[in-house]
């Protein structure tokens, strides 16, 4: 069996370099043309994040089955694209978590006493004890933004420095946070009282310059931030802004949007911000760790068939994957229509599978529900693989149901969430056995193809409703690909969902909640 390498390390690989069926070649960082030559002769490819395995790559990968991600980050794979191709693609989650959370760790205690800029100017022949006077840790407020594993591990470190700790996190209850000691919060909360916060989030549309002008205005003078999470959570312009004025005390980054940092960024002139090359995961102990889970991995998948860390397929044979494969997309969807829609951290799942597809092993179906339900809200990569034990990790109690029994579909599949503030049920089935459609939502019926952007609006069943939204969206350029509605009965509550062709702004979803008999709007994107 022989693998490709494209790092030059080799610690934490030794049961994989001296295992009897495997041949690992070492490429150090080949340029894609080198790569392309390269790949056609292995089975397994182990890379790091500076190498892409694009669609070109692996066109010339007559042979490649596995791709494995010695670290957390795949974007520098084409995940859709391997799909297709039928190459598994593995990454190695959590390896990093300490050294991750370590690393913001130092940097916070770096903006609270000014370390590196006093050992700069001692470097340069000064001592200047008053110009870096720095600040205690006891008894400031440190805001967290995102509780997953990174953001927990801080919280419970930054306690024994007797810190007030909150956070905030959209999935995260009020029972769990009481768990580590800390105290759940809004977000405008935290810009008001915290004195430091660290980011732990995800990069998505959310979280996309979450930290942005408005944001750093609402925060409190003197406030320290603290960025290891990802590039792009931040406006580096507006944080630089900020910094420059002096409303933002002092500021340290490990991420920034573009990687590495243009050597004009504006940033680099200031005096108050501390700057580091994505340094994360970059430790001996977490390399190894990361490693040697990577070479578990590569065996187990060529020597027995087991699937670990998956990010594009459950854990199951080729044959069931096919069968299986439009319930996952469907769970999945229904997971991610879940969580754009549902207010308040999330208790309990309830999932009953009727109808045929009860006879699958829906404990295959149910990480996909969890991973379209938790993706968007964490700061760890969450697949088919560790979904179950994510949501468990935070909480979350998981049921699920089986009945042969169903009424008007061969097999519906049905998600009830409980959250703090509310619960949620939508029901969903496969047709001709490949195409998902949502048949239920609310206790309403109806017939929504989940995929692309969705408006999903509560109103009342009212001559001339479907018109006014019709008139509203194509006077702004909308299209409507097809609508629905759902009503209990007629002039009472209605359920409508418009696909539209390109997702709607702020400001068009305002206008339509305006329209009279028209409650709730929301715009969520599959």
């Amino acid at each position: 069996m022989k693998l490709l390498m494209t790092y030059s390390s080799s610690d934490g690989l030794d049961k994989l370099l001296n295992h009897p069926q495997f041949k690992v070649e070492v490429h150090s960082k080949p340029t894609p043309e080198k790569f392309a030559e390269l790949i056609p002769a292995y089975e397994g490819l182990l890379i790091r994040s500076e190498v892409k395995v694009t669609k070109e790559i692996m066109d010339a990968a007559k042979n490649l089955k596995l791709i494995v991600r010695a670290g957390t980050g795949v974007d520098n794979i084409d995940k859709a694209y391997a799909t297709q191709k039928g190459i598994v693609v593995m990454n190695v989650p959590g390896g990093n978590t300490v050294s991750a959370c370590e690393q913001a760790l130092s940097l916070l205690l770096a903006t609270a006493r000014n370390t590196p800029q006093a050992h700069a100017s001692v470097k340069a022949g000064n001592w200047e004890k008053e110009k870096f006077m720095g600040t205690e840790l006891h008894g400031k407020t440190l805001g967290l933004i995102g509780m997953g594993r990174i953001g927990k591990e801080v919280a419970l470190r930054m306690k024994a420095f007797e810190m007030k700790v909150i956070a905030y996190d959209p999935f995260l209850t009020q029972e769990y946070a009481k768990s580590i000691g800390v105290e759940l919060s809004t977000l405008e909360e935290i810009y008001a009282n915290a004195d430091f916060i660290s980011l732990h989030t995800p990069l998505n549309e959310q979280t996309k310059y979450l930290i942005n002008k408005d944001s750093l205005a609402k925060m409190k003078p003197g406030m320290r931030i603290i960025n290891c999470a990802r590039g792009g959570i931040v406006d580096e312009k507006a944080l630089y802004d900020a910094l420059k004025s002096g409303h933002i005390k002092a500021a340290a980054l490990d991420v920034f949007e573009k990687e590495p940092l243009a050597k004009d960024s504006p940033l680099l002139e200031l005096e108050n911000i501390i700057l580091t090359p994505h340094l994360g995961a970059s430790t001996e102990e977490a390399q190894v760790k990361i490693a040697t889970e990577s070479s578990d991995m590569i065996i187990d998948f060529f020597t027995k068939g087991i699937i670990r860390n998956a990010v594009n397929m459950p854990s199951v044979d080729m044959e069931t994957y096919k069968k299986i494969n439009p319930y996952l997309d469907l769970a999945e969807k229904i997971g991610s229509l879940q969580c754009q829609m549902i207010e308040g951290g999330i208790k309990e799942v309830e999932i009953l599978y009727a109808g045929e597809v009860a006879n699958f092993n829906v404990g295959t179906i149910t990480p996909a529900f969890l991973k379209g339900l938790l993706s968007p809200v964490l700061d760890v990569r969450v697949n088919f693989v560790n979904a179950a034990f994510i949501a468990k990790e935070r909480g979350i109690k998981i049921k699920e149901t089986k009945t042969s029994e169903t009424q008007d579909y061969s097999s519906l599949i049905t998600a009830k969430v409980i959250s703090e503030k509310s619960q949620l049920v939508i029901s969903g089935t496969v047709f001709s056995r490949q195409f998902p459609r949502i048949v239920s939502m609310k206790n309403l019926g109806i017939d929504v193809i989940p995929q692309g952007c969705m408006i999903i609006l509560d109103n009342m069943d009212r001559p001339g409703m479907v018109g006014k939204l019709g008139m509203l969206l194509g006077s702004n350029g909308i299209n409507i690909a097809s609508m629905q509605v759902g009503r209990d009965k007629v002039g009472g509550k209605a359920l409508t969902i418009i696909n539209i062709d390109v997702c709607a702004s702020e400001e068009i979803l305002k206008k339509i909640a305006e329209i009279d008999g028209i409650a709730n709007v929301k715009m969520v994107e599959l």
